[in-house]
């Protein structure tokens, strides 16, 4: 069985973000970039399902400048066998992404697609399920425990009155939950054969598709200071102030 898994180059997680001076877009001077969280979670499954002999090879793809086969190298580090960097150096949004991803699992012909749920920078929660509309597979969004059992993947989704048991047919595309696994780390052995493992480069022209975007980003602003609580009397100066300076309450 093939697994493809999408990763995506994002700012890391731990730094604190800074927007330009003339707020046209978020400041990536000297920043350092990661593997989008929720990716990872997608190759760690991907790469546990090759160790229990469930998968045969795993391929790793990205949408992105040159700088992502950083992340696609290491999404080989972990475990994956080869790659693909769809390259290109412009904005590119969830529709144009999905359709990229069509074209590559129309080729590659894999028996089961895995995406992160959401990246955190955009945090737009759609390419999966755009992917699998465009390819009229069956899906299973926000998983957080696979089985693979013959032509057959049985899916648990958290929900909100507890779990959710879905049976997919393969080919299928899963997107992954945060309680779906604990991605490991990279070994420095690992990470040095990584260099080496193949890695294939494509453009959205070979691949057919259009990804000019109908979204045009027009200002982007940090979120407004929290002001710090007050303490209150009484019950009465609490209402009237939720009444008259909150206006929460009428």
């Amino acid at each position: 069985m093939k697994v493809l898994v999408a990763v995506k180059r994002v700012i890391d997680y731990n730094v604190k973000i800074r927007v330009k001076a003339d707020r046209s877009d978020v400041d990536l001077t000297n920043v350092k970039m990661a593997m989008n969280p929720f990716c990872e979670i997608a190759v760690e499954e991907a790469v546990r399902l090759k160790e229990k002999g469930v998968a045969t090879e795993v391929v790793a793809v990205t949408v992105g400048p040159k700088s992502a086969q950083e992340q696609l190298r290491t999404a080989l580090a972990l475990g994956a066998d080869r790659a693909i960097h769809i390259e290109t150096d412009e904005r590119v949004d969830s529709l144009a992404v999905a359709k990229l991803l069509k074209q590559v699992i129309d080729e590659e012909q894999p028996q089961l697609t895995i995406l992160g749920k959401q990246a955190i920078d955009t945090d737009n929660n759609q390419t999966g399920q755009m992917l699998a509309a465009l390819t009229g597979l069956s899906q299973g969004t926000f998983a957080s425990k696979l089985e693979v059992q013959d032509d057959k993947l049985a899916v648990t989704r958290e929900i909100d009155g507890g779990l959710q048991r879905l049976e997919l047919t393969l080919p299928a595309i899963v997107t992954t939950d945060l309680r779906l696994n604990e991605p490991r780390y990279a070994k420095l052995p690992d990470i040095m054969k990584a260099k080496k493992k193949p890695l294939e480069t494509k453009s959205p022209e070979d691949l057919g598709v259009d990804i000019a975007s109908k979204v045009s980003l027009l200002q982007v602003e940090t979120p407004a200071e929290r002001k710090g609580g007050i303490k209150v009397g009484s019950v009465d100066e609490l209402v009237d102030k939720l009444k008259n300076e909150a206006k929460v309450i009428s």
